[in-house]
C-alpha cells in the first residue's frame, strides 16, 4: 500500500503518476505545487571523463615470452616462436577492440560537445 495525501492506494501505474505530477506541475490552477530547484533544461555541454580501459588481453602470451627471453638470455632469434604467438594475440584484440568501440552507439565526450555546440539548446525551461 502507498501513501498519497490522505489517500491510501494499493497500486499505481504510470500513467496516473505521470498526470498527478503534470497536474501538479500546471500552471493552470495558479501557482505550480511543485517548483523546480534548477532549471528544467539540458546542459550546453557534457563532462568529459575518461573512458574505462577494457580487461588485460594475451597475458599468457606474454609470460610465456617473458620466460623463454629470461631463460635463453632475451634472445629474440630462439623465441621467435613466442614473439609470433604474442603480436598475433596482440593484433586480434587490437581487431575485436575496433569492432566494438564501432557498434558501441556511444559518442565520446568531445564529440558530444561539438554536436551541442553545433546544435545547442533552447534557452526556455520546458
Amino acid at each position: 500500500m502507498y501513501r498519497l495525501g490522505r489517500h491510501y492506494i494499493k497500486a499505481m501505474s504510470v500513467s496516473v503518476i505521470q498526470e498527478k505530477v503534470a497536474r501538479l506541475l500546471s500552471r493552470q490552477s495558479g501557482k505550480p505545487a511543485l517548483r523546480p530547484i534548477k532549471p528544467l533544461a539540458l546542459k550546453s555541454e557534457v563532462a568529459s571523463r575518461k573512458l574505462r580501459k577494457g580487461e588485460a588481453t594475451c597475458v599468457t602470451e606474454m609470460s610465456l615470452l617473458m620466460a623463454c627471453w629470461k631463460q635463453n638470455d632475451f634472445n629474440n632469434t630462439v623465441c621467435s616462436k613466442e614473439v609470433s604467438v604474442f603480436y598475433t594475440c596482440v593484433e586480434k584484440a587490437q581487431n575485436k577492440a575496433k569492432a566494438k568501440q564501432g557498434t558501441q552507439g556511444r559518442l565520446l565526450p568531445k564529440e558530444a560537445n561539438t554536436l551541442l555546440k553545433r546544435f545547442p539548446n533552447q534557452s526556455s525551461e520546458i
